[in-house]
Parts: C-alpha cells; structure tokens; sequence
C-alpha cells in the first residue's frame, strides 16, 4: 500500500505542475508493473547465470576423441 502512495506521488512530481493526475496515475502503474516484473527479470537472470556456469564446467572437462585434437606439426 505504501509503495503504491509513493509512486503515485513521485510520478505527481515527475509530471509536473499542472498535469498531477496523471503523473499519479502513471506512477502508480510503474509500481503496479514493477511488483510484477521484478521477480521474473530476477528468475531469469538467476537461471542464465546458472546455465553460464554448468556450461563453463562442462566445457572445462570435455573428453574429446585423440583424432579431434590438432596436430603439432
């Protein structure tokens, strides 16, 4: 509920002088969207960094055939 007051009181500021309503309207929606995107942009980012890493770990250990390394020559 608070954040709710707040962001439609910060988009009254951010509007302006004379167009208050809908500053309130529109920072009450940036909270509404927040709260609701946040936590999936956190859930992907989570799994990204965890997909980063098993990939990293199974690259590092990867056993090739003898024939697939380059020749020394």
């Amino acid at each position: 509920m608070i954040g709710k007051l707040f962001g439609a009181w910060l988009g009254e500021k951010a509007a302006g002088r004379h167009q208050g309503a809908k500053g309130a309207i529109v920072g009450y929606g940036a909270v509404a969207l927040a709260r609701r995107s946040v936590p999936a942009l956190a859930a992907l980012s989570l799994g990204g960094w965890a997909y980063r890493k098993w990939r990293d770990k199974r690259r590092a250990h990867a056993s090739y055939p003898s024939e697939a390394t380059p020749s020394s020559s």
